[in-house]
């Protein structure tokens, strides 16, 4: 995204992106099939969130770096758990505590405080995190209830239409066609839009909004390195040590769960 920015504006690029990943997953939502009310008002919950958070973040994009992003970014990780404790009354085991201090403590490092503070593109993005955070605990509450691809259709349909509304109502949109932009925009559509939030729906039907937000701190590791690899961005010893504390974190949410032994319910087998 960082370098299609180059080519185009961030609502214009927000909104290309979505309309083409709508439209890749078209022929798999079923449309056919009315729509209900609830499955209306699910979708344009997650299209809302899912619109403001990648948004801000895709603007953010132009003022800050990639790593700083997805650094920041994380940050929803420890807001989606105290979300469900406030939305849900889901409360998280000890060690998923523990982990979530841990992450939160690395993504802290990760942000280099050193460097002078937060930057117009971090505030930005500082709302993708509140908003995808709000995006996560949603997620593990409705997943449930709805067909997932028809949900995800919903989410990314709507995403599509508030990006048109923003590129018309708050910028010049500008898009300079390349094979660079086109190659940005079919990876951003269909692997990280299409594939990551399907496979996303679907594995929060089998865990909590703490664990999944714990899973999402990994993001930054893999956005440091690609940004490292592929733009040639360094991270200082800090930030590397913060790194080493998200993976702590997701090893300590692995934990098992000790359990009682319970001498009333203890048959010996013969």
């Amino acid at each position: 995204m960082k370098n299609a920015l180059a080519a185009a504006t961030p609502l214009a690029f927000v909104a290309t992106r979505f309309a083409l990943a709508a439209l890749v997953l078209a022929p798999f939502a079923r449309l056919g099939a009315r729509f209900t009310r609830d499955e209306i008002l699910a979708g344009g919950l997650l299209a809302a969130l899912l619109g403001v958070g990648f948004t801000a973040q895709t603007a953010g994009l132009v003022y800050t770096t990639p790593s700083r992003s997805a650094f920041i970014v994380a940050i929803s990780s420890v807001l989606a758990p105290v979300i469900a404790v406030a939305v849900l009354r889901e409360r998280p085991r000890a060690t998923l505590v523990l982990a979530i201090l841990l992450a939160g403590i690395g993504t802290y490092l990760l942000t280099a405080p050193e460097g002078g503070g937060l930057n117009r593109g971090d505030l930005l993005t500082l709302i993708t995190a509140v908003v995808f955070g709000g995006q996560i605990v949603a997620i593990a509450a409705l997943s449930g209830r709805f067909d997932q691809v028809r949900l995800v259709w919903l989410q990314v349909a709507g995403t599509a239409v508030l990006g048109t509304g923003g590129t018309l109502l708050l910028e010049r949109p500008r898009i300079e066609w390349s094979s660079e932009l086109g190659g940005a925009l079919a990876f951003t559509a269909v692997g990280a839009t299409v594939v990551a939030l399907l496979w996303q729906i679907q594995a929060q039907r089998h865990m909590s909004s703490a664990r999944a937000a714990l899973l999402f701190c990994s993001e930054t590791l893999f956005a440091a390195a690609t940004s490292w690899l592929w733009l040639g961005e360094r991270l200082s010893a800090l930030q590397w040590v913060g790194g080493g504390l998200i993976l702590g974190g997701m090893v300590v949410a692995e934990l098992p769960t000790p359990r009682r032994y319970d001498a009333k319910v203890h048959v010996e087998s013969p």
